[in-house]
């Protein structure tokens, strides 16, 4: 008769050592489509209401619920966003096509700082200041631009059989969860909240700033007012920086070509309208359903942008709210007592 050299809790240590190291491996297999997994958990937070309503409700088949869900996310998601990456990419090939117009508009901006502030290389020596910043962070959004339509692929393909068998997957997160029951369930409510905060309120926040801001330079005689409102809408992720970053250099353009009248309307109607409109909303949607500190959207969005791309926008400030509620969930673990009577989720 043969026995093992190892103890059992020898053995159980080799096996989370194991573990770990499995876990490494994957992590770093899986690093090229973070993005993708996360998309994937908020699509599901999203949609798994509506999941819920059609299957255990109406009694529809879980395929069909699912690919219907996927259709309708497809649809009002996925296709806008393609929309808005088109228009941008037309826009910019039509702006290569005629360069001149910049030309000019550098010149005369130039021209009105050395006449009125004593320094004609202004806008040089600014754009000279951030033009490593900008290309860098150009080529992180083009990059992340390349790797969304495998993202879309990989986040369809998961979130179909998450939808299919979405009551076996909360199952298994509640029974493999480092939280105590009550704690767990606190975690994907508030998950939860910060997700509906974030993507929906948010992208709320955007549309409606966007279209204020189209609104706004359509009033005051501006080009382009839809393709500046769009632009606004997707700076909007930041709030309060984001919509500036738009109609104030707008108005410093209209001062530079003589239009002081459009200039002064411009800024006044986009600090005290399409500033306000995020001020108020936010408060709104922080009563309905949670926030997400202005403070930690800008910081999510730096780390994001070089991470995710584009989608850092939303990803960004997602992660890092994820990881600070995971923080308080920890804390309240360690202010509670041992219990032997935890609840029991059956198979």
């Amino acid at each position: 008769m043969s026995y093992s050299v190892f103890t059992q809790k020898e053995r159980n240590i080799i096996t989370v050592i194991i573990l770990i190291l499995l876990g490494i491996v994957i992590a770093y297999a899986v690093r090229n489509i973070i993005g993708a997994l996360l998309g994937t958990m908020v699509m599901y937070t999203i949609f798994r209401p509506m999941n819920i309503w059609l299957v255990e409700r109406q009694k529809w088949r879980r395929p069909i619920v699912a690919v219907i869900i996927i259709i309708v996310s497809f649809l009002i998601i996925v296709l806008p966003f393609l929309g808005i990456g088109t228009m941008l990419t037309n826009k910019v090939v039509s702006l290569l096509k005629n360069p001149e117009w910049i030309k000019d508009m550098v010149n005369a901006i130039n021209e009105f700082a050395g006449d009125k502030l004593g320094k004609p290389d202004l806008l040089r020596e600014q754009l000279e200041k951030s033009a490593t910043y900008l290309g860098g962070l150009f080529t992180s959004l083009l990059s992340g631009a390349a790797g969304l339509f495998l993202d879309i692929a990989v986040m369809y393909f998961l979130f179909y059989f998450m939808l299919v068998n979405f009551r076996g997957f909360e199952r298994g997160l509640l029974r493999y969860s480092p939280f105590r029951i009550e704690n767990a369930i606190r975690f994907g409510n508030e998950l939860r909240n910060i997700t509906y905060s974030n993507v929906i309120g948010q992208t709320l926040i955007a549309l409606i700033q966007g279209a204020t801001l189209a609104l706004g330079f359509w009033i005051f005689g501006f080009n382009d007012p839809l393709f500046w409102g769009v632009i606004c809408a997707i700076l909007a992720f930041i709030p309060l920086l984001g919509p500036p970053l738009i109609f104030v250099p707008a108005a410093i353009i209209a001062f530079v070509q003589g239009e002081n009248l459009a200039a002064i309307g411009l800024l006044i109607y986009g600090f005290l309208v399409v500033i306000n409109i995020d001020n108020v909303l936010r408060l709104i949607i922080a009563k309905k359903v949670g926030d997400i500190h202005p403070i930690i959207t800008v910081v999510g969005v730096i780390i994001g942008l070089p991470l995710f791309g584009v989608m850092g926008l939303v990803y960004g400030p997602l992660l890092l709210s994820y990881f600070l509620i995971t923080v308080r969930i920890y804390e309240a673990n360690k202010r509670q007592k041992p219990s032997t009577d935890e609840p029991v989720i059956n198979k």
